[in-house]
């Protein structure tokens, strides 16, 4: 899989998939509320995002919220990590609150994320059982 990055308007990241002759714009918005911003973090971010292509080819855009929640003094660094993700039939919200490393908190964020994508996959391709509801009253 190639991938291609050119940044768009306001800052967004714009990833092109090349897959089997299928191409699939990702637009990647980072942001950052409470600390500044880390080259670091946005290239593990980049590259959590882009592996999300495997489990569902389409995804329409993801937005990466990275929070660093009240300052307890005797708790240390907080982070709060919300991904939003847009299908074309759904929209998939995950928070991932309160670990005190970043990385840990996206690491969470972003697993969990592709769960519920295999999990809409899984629905999309019909493996997912259905069972017919009971006739009542006939």
């Amino acid at each position: 899989m190639a991938v291609n990055r050119r940044m768009g308007r306001r800052g967004t990241l714009k990833a092109s998939f090349h897959r089997e002759g299928l191409i699939m714009q990702l637009p990647l918005q980072i942001t950052y509320r409470g600390f500044a911003r880390s080259e670091a973090l946005d290239a593990r971010i980049r590259s959590k995002a882009e592996k999300l292509d495997a489990f569902h080819p389409r995804i329409m855009s993801c937005h990466v919220v990275v929070e660093e929640a009240d300052r307890h003094h005797h708790q240390g660094r907080l982070f709060a990590v919300r991904l939003d993700l847009r299908l074309p039939r759904h929209t998939i919200a995950i928070n991932r609150d309160h670990d005190e490393d970043v990385y840990v908190a996206l690491r969470d964020a972003f697993d969990a994320a592709g769960r519920k994508l295999e999990e809409f996959a899984r629905v999309d391709r019909g493996d997912v059982k259905t069972h017919e509801t009971p006739q009542r009253g006939v």
